[in-house]
């Protein structure tokens, strides 16, 4: 099953040229199943741009994920501890084999009633 994430342009552009290997989420999913994240580069892309296979979970303490995480975060450190500040547990998806679309597409084009998630969406 794939599911789709809303990611901020700077960030998906990091993920793109591999200087970002890790996804950071304050939770994991619902549903174990879950081997494909699609990339939806947000506003003001707004396209879905690629998708990668998750290569790896890891759950952990901020301070623990931040130490196997941190020479691939594509974030700085200031910015992954007010993310998850006052959480005990974080969250890493670890970008695994990476498939750019040659066209990007639009969200109407993954299915009906498709909208930018918050956060993320199941896709079947």
């Amino acid at each position: 099953m794939k599911v789709l994430l809303s990611i901020k342009p700077e960030y998906v552009e990091k993920i793109l040229d591999g200087s970002k290997r890790f996804e950071f989420r304050k939770t994991d999913f619902k549903r174990d199943n879950i081997k494909t994240i699609v990339i939806y580069s947000t506003m003001p892309v707004g396209k879905v741009v690629a998708e990668f296979q998750i290569a790896d979970v890891m759950s952990h303490s901020p301070d623990d994920l931040w130490e196997k995480t941190k020479d691939f975060s594509g974030i700085s450190e200031e910015f992954f501890r007010s993310y998850f500040e006052g959480k005990e547990k974080a969250v890493a998806f670890e970008v695994g084999d990476l498939k750019i679309y040659d066209r990007p597409m639009n969200l109407c084009e993954l299915g009906e009633n498709i909208k930018a998630p918050q956060s993320y969406r199941y896709l079947q």
